[in-house]
């Protein structure tokens, strides 16, 4: 899976690929390199970033997507919580939904259900803004993972989103310590009790640097991947 932010300030890649031919050449390589999958992203979910307004996100998100789409022909996942963002998406030919905020944003759990779309649900804890101000966790980071994300998918089905179309994201760094995510790695199969393919992300992400002691321009690896399925 191949990330392509269109934002001027995501933390490894900010600023980059906003016009659309940067956008496309990029995206080009990532498939040439191997990506099946290519993310799109039209707000930044770095630590400290601010929130932007819908029709922001989709002014940036939509002609990235029609065009992946009709010059590529590249299956193409929306990270976005907005509904807006889900609906046009969709409608313009986007395979899939990777929400960091699992579909907690108003109106974008029907969004999500109507779009007849793959959903990601991934868990945070807090928001962009705020997540990396001391996180805690009153019991074992995995444990608090698992019963969110169980949570979550009860709400997803209740709104008529079937649990084939669901996969989940533990959300290395969105709102945990390094030693949170070492420890959320290491009982990773923790989660596969919920029986859905598990998507993470950590590339360049803080946790490596500490961890090899590496700037961002040395952490690449693919950005996200499938880990697999319980039972």
């Amino acid at each position: 899976m191949g990330i392509l932010n269109v934002t001027p300030d995501s933390f490894s890649d900010g600023g980059q690929h906003v016009a659309l031919d940067d956008a496309l050449r990029h995206a080009e390589r990532m498939l040439a390199e191997g990506a099946a999958l290519i993310d799109v992203g039209g707000e930044s979910t770095r630590p400290g970033a601010m929130a932007v307004s819908e029709q922001q996100e989709l002014d940036r998100v939509a002609p990235v997507v029609e065009a992946l789409v009709r010059e590529l022909d590249a299956l193409v996942s929306v990270d976005t919580s907005s509904a807006t963002v889900i609906r046009e998406a969709s409608a313009l030919g986007a395979g899939m939904i990777n929400d960091v905020r699992a579909l907690e944003r108003e109106g974008a759990l029907a969004a999500a259900a109507s779009s007849g779309l793959p959903v990601c649900l991934m868990h945070r804890q807090g928001e962009p803004q705020n997540m990396q101000h001391s996180p805690e966790y009153s019991e074992p980071v995995e444990r608090a993972v698992a019963a969110y994300l169980s949570e979550r998918i009860d709400a997803c089905e209740a709104a008529g989103l079937r649990r084939h179309r669901l996969l989940i994201d533990p959300g290395f760094g969105f709102g945990k310590t390094v030693e949170h995510n070492l420890r959320l790695l290491k009982y990773m199969e923790s989660l596969l009790a919920l029986d859905l393919p598990i998507l993470v992300g950590m590339s360049r992400k803080s946790m490596i640097g500490k961890v090899l002691g590496r700037p961002v321009e040395e952490r690449f690896s693919w950005r996200l991947g499938f880990v697999g399925y319980g039972g």
